[in-house]
């Protein structure tokens, strides 16, 4: 097993112990004419920025998000795989708990290893 693959096998240990599923959601149109095009679950944890890092275009009451970029992850009925939304950019939004955020940032760096990105830090307000 290769160390990207050992490492996201670690990531999705923990995230199932302590994370939750979210939805990423990607509409079609605008306005009130706009429809939901494509979904996708996946895990994550949800953080709260430290006060250090309320700074440029991060705000208080934003948070971020860990999602998980996994590829044997299962694709529920009426869905599709994430990889099939990336990249995801600001159009896009998150559902937690049932409540649609807005995605202000996406970073796919970070939590890459080997160039293989095993998950990505999102931005999200709302």
């Amino acid at each position: 097993m290769s160390l990207p693959e050992r490492v996201r096998a670690r990531y999705r240990t923990e995230l199932t112990r302590v994370g939750e599923t979210v939805t990423v959601r990607r509409y079609a149109g605008k306005g009130p004419a706009r429809a939901v095009a494509q979904e996708a679950a996946a895990k994550c944890r949800i953080v709260g920025y430290q006060p250090s890092e309320i700074v440029g275009a991060v705000q208080q009451g934003d948070r971020k998000v860990i999602l998980l970029i996994d590829p044997t992850a299962a694709v529920a009925s009426g869905q599709v795989a994430l990889s099939t939304m990336l990249p995801l950019t600001s159009d896009d939004k998150l559902v937690i708990s049932g409540r649609e955020v807005a995605i202000q940032g996406v970073d796919d760096q970070t939590r890459s290893i080997q160039g293989v990105v095993i998950a990505l830090e999102i931005q999200v307000r709302g």
